[in-house]
């Protein structure tokens, strides 16, 4: 069992003892603690109002009940959107002019995990400091609930997946005349969650008449691993490759990463979503564009190339934000497929995604192929360590960087090391008990000659 907590939240497995897994004492916990901070932080002196919404995990009911029952026991009101997508939830704290937001998901975790991720009432993720101070605040075990008489209320609003996608229709480089005469067909695979409610809504509103469905059941019981990986989308590739589709689009529980599918069934490359999507942006719009430090290369060739400037931040989505609001950038996100497009909302968003593409799909009458050809050439190897609580990762970091001291190293966040002909980023992750190992290069036997390079004197160490 575990139970992981961090800036962004708290996740972990279902069940297990207390302090060992995510059960309904610490969901109750760290609710509680959120609670307190939003009230404090904002000033609020009567009832705060709070967005819950949730992917369609086995355990989400559940940690849904014991959310929305603390915080009316902290005296706030709840506004439940029940099975929404993160980016859905987020634009309904603004929307519904609500304090804060709770969504109730693990991302790309396995069915046995579920955590709970903060937002600010602007509808975006903590940072690191306001995250802090909500660990500090359950781990103290210090709360104060409210009497009979102010005990919030739970109210239900089923039109925030409405709301969202007439945002998105209604963006200026969005174009569903366009893409509704281009005829698309396009497969999905939603790993049956949200994504199977969200996105034949979405396509429905855009004009897309022939699209194929896989795993669009909201069910949670997830029919492959839901990381949006290659070595996890047999089935949609299998189907394009059969059925002769034009795009594939696959996402992740809580529909925040989108990795596309070329026409052929081979993958995109979730690394390229956000830079082809990057592509098109700048061709309209002058600006500049930022990723984390383990995203391609070709995202800064391809902003360069536009006359716009590319900036790298640590890796999670509050610090591309961040460093996207400092450098006024057209467009921005990290390289696991998400996509964030400040027109609509500072937040990952594969619906928005999945638009902005289909209308470059249409402008450019390119096949998907020939958009992934005319695009930078690299290559990532993506690999990990499982960490034991004995590895000591701080120091395992400073001995690498000091072994390739020679070279350009960037500690802002683990350790990036870049030579001239590629790069490796080593980090410990917010989410997994493990060591990310990223490399990058012009080839994939150069880039995996690198991730094993280091993997090999990271062993060594450990």
């Amino acid at each position: 069992m575990t139970l992981i907590k961090s800036i962004s939240g708290i996740r972990g497995t279902i069940g297990g003892k207390l302090g060992e897994g995510l059960n309904p004492i610490d969901i109750a916990r760290f609710t509680s603690a959120y609670a307190i901070f939003i009230q404090k932080h904002y000033n609020i002196t009567n009832k705060p109002t709070i967005v819950v919404g949730r992917d369609a995990r086995i355990s989400g009911n559940m940690v849904m009940n014991i959310v929305c029952s603390t915080l009316n026991s902290m005296g706030c009101d709840v506004i439940n959107i029940n099975y929404a997508t993160t980016p859905t939830t987020e634009i309904a704290v603004t929307e519904f002019k609500a304090d804060g937001g709770i969504i109730i998901t693990a991302s790309h975790n396995p069915k046995q995990w579920n955590a709970l991720k903060l937002l600010n009432n602007k509808g975006e993720f903590l940072d690191a400091e306001q995250g802090e101070k909500i660990i500090k605040l359950a781990d103290k075990d210090d709360f104060t609930f409210v009497d009979i008489d102010n005990i919030g209320k739970t109210t239900y609003r089923n039109d925030a997946l409405d709301i969202h996608i007439k945002k998105i229709i209604d963006l200026d480089l969005v174009d569903v005349d366009l893409i509704s005469k281009a005829d698309f067909s396009v497969a999905i695979d939603c790993v049956n969650s949200v994504g199977g409610i969200a996105i034949p809504a979405l396509l429905d509103a855009l004009g897309v008449k022939n699209y194929y469905e896989l795993y669009c059941d909201v069910t949670g019981n997830f029919p492959h691993n839901p990381e949006p990986l290659p070595e996890n989308l047999m089935e949609i590739s299998a189907l394009m490759e059969q059925e002769d589709i034009d795009v594939g689009f696959v996402v992740d529980p809580d529909v925040d990463r989108l990795a596309i599918v070329k026409n052929g069934g081979e993958m995109f490359g979730e690394e390229y979503t956000l830079v082809a999507i990057a592509d098109y942006i700048l061709q309209n719009k002058k600006g500049n564009t930022v990723s984390n430090l383990s995203s391609t290369r070709a995202l800064s060739d391809i902003t360069k190339e536009h006359g716009g400037n590319y900036y790298a931040s640590a890796v999670g989505e509050v610090n591309v934000v961040k460093l996207m609001k400092e450098t006024n950038a057209v467009i921005g996100g990290e390289g696991n497929g998400g996509v964030i497009y400040p027109e609509i909302h500072y937040g990952r968003d594969a619906l928005v995604g999945i638009a902005l593409f289909l209308t470059y799909l249409a402008k450019t009458k390119k096949t998907t192929s020939e958009i992934r050809n005319k695009l930078p050439e690299y290559f990532i190897s993506k690999n990990k360590i499982q960490l034991t609580p004995f590895i000591d990762v701080d120091k395992v970091l400073h001995v690498i960087a000091e072994n390739y001291k020679s070279e350009k190293i960037t500690s802002i966040d683990g350790v990036k090391i870049d030579f001239e002909q590629g790069w490796v980023h080593l980090r410990k992750s917010n989410t997994e008990p493990i060591i990310r190992i990223y490399s990058e290069a012009k080839n994939k036997k150069s880039a995996k000659e690198l991730a094993d390079k280091i993997i090999a004197e990271i062993k060594l160490l450990i």
